[in-house]
């Protein structure tokens, strides 16, 4: 049974644990010992080259870390792995005796960097775990696994760790759950890890993501653990100690994937409800666009722009003012109303610009 076979097909959650950054040969060999013991740990990991965002932060200790993570997996009967970002990282530590290697998000977002570690690991059975890449672009995260599958490395795992968006006052690396959702619509096989980690960037969170993620039927976690997280050389605020990993493996509630025939049935009646409402809504916004479009004329046969900023400012303002009244989030009816807006002017545009509109309305993404 190959890695990825474990992951999907093993008990919830496949946890993998260890330290942010490799810092000291103790260091690493005292945190992948005390969490070890926890049966969900399936897989100690330690950052032994960190590709971070400014040049004098800490970016890893490299090739002198690699034998003691090495080592903790032997002692602790435990497979390991480490990021790398290129070809002499995959050599370093393929020779080191690394069972399980992954692709950080930023590696992720570059075809050129993907296509050498690939090519790097051509003919070697070797499992490959690949974050997504740091901007929501779901088509980058599938090529990465592709690019991979053309070179014969066919035990891929995905690891789902947020993506990057400008000072989001919750998160770090902001889950956009629709993606690694969209990810398994298009690759079921895969089996999907979290990193709640990354995505919050706050120990507090930890438990609140990692639960979401069972509740969307991840197969696993990778949560950063450290000795001494205050004190830890990077990412000290996402990190906690072994005993505060237990506390969040132990109070994740687990929900079954199975559904009895009693509970189908009345499943099958909500859900034929639901599609009843679903036809009405998408009834009503073909109906909605008809009356975009006589907009449209109307502001062309007056020469008017279609966009009239203080007149949508204002629907906004009511939408979102009027939310509880539907039982709606502000962050739901934004992105609803802003989507209908779009549509609403893609077709105003096909009404008022007919030769733009129809090569905009038959351009394909």
């Amino acid at each position: 049974m190959s890695f990825a076979q474990k992951i999907k097909n093993g008990n919830r959650p496949f946890t993998v644990a260890g330290p942010c950054s490799a810092e000291s040969e103790e260091q690493v060999l005292k945190i992948c010992k005390q969490i070890a013991t926890n049966e969900s740990v399936q897989l100690l990991r330690a950052g032994i080259w960190k590709p971070r965002t400014r040049p004098n932060s800490f970016e890893g200790l490299g090739a002198i870390a690699l034998p003691w993570l090495v080592r903790a997996g032997k002692e602790n009967n435990l497979p390991v792995t480490t990021e790398v970002a290129n070809k002499k990282h995959v050599e370093l530590a393929l020779a080191a005796g690394v069972d399980v290697l992954w692709i950080g998000a930023r590696t992720t977002v570059n075809p050129f960097a993907v296509q050498e570690i690939a090519d790097a690991v051509k003919g070697i059975d070797i499992p490959v775990m690949i974050k997504n890449p740091v901007n929501p672009d779901l088509q980058l995260w599938l090529g990465a696994f592709e690019r991979f599958e053309n070179v014969g490395i066919t035990d891929l795992t995905a690891i789902h760790r947020g993506f990057s968006v400008y000072n989001h006052p919750r998160y770090r690396n902001v889950p956009s759950w629709e993606i690694p959702i969209a990810l398994n619509e298009n690759r079921p096989d895969l089996p999907i890890i979290c990193d709640p980690s990354h995505i919050t960037g706050n120990r507090g969170l930890l438990l609140e993501v990692s639960q979401k993620a069972m509740d969307l039927n991840f197969d696993g976690l990778m949560i950063e653990t450290h000795p001494n997280p205050n004190e830890a050389w990077s990412d000290a605020a996402q990190q906690v100690t072994a005993d505060g990993l237990k506390s969040i493996l132990d109070q994740l509630v687990l929900r079954s994937k199975e559904v009895s025939r009693e509970v189908e049935i009345v499943l099958e009646e909500l859900r034929s409800d639901v599609k009843l409402l679903d036809d009405q809504l998408f009834d009503l916004l073909g109906a909605r666009m008809k009356l975009s479009e006589d907009v449209g004329r109307l502001k062309r046969e007056n020469n008017i722009t279609i966009l009239q900023q203080e007149h949508w400012t204002k629907v906004i303002a009511e939408r979102i003012a009027s939310r509880g009244d539907y039982r709606l989030t502000q962050n739901f009816v934004r992105q609803f109303m802003d989507a209908i807006h779009l549509e609403s002017i893609r077709h105003q545009t096909k009404v008022m610009n007919p030769e733009t509109g129809s090569k905009e309305n038959g351009k394909k993404s």
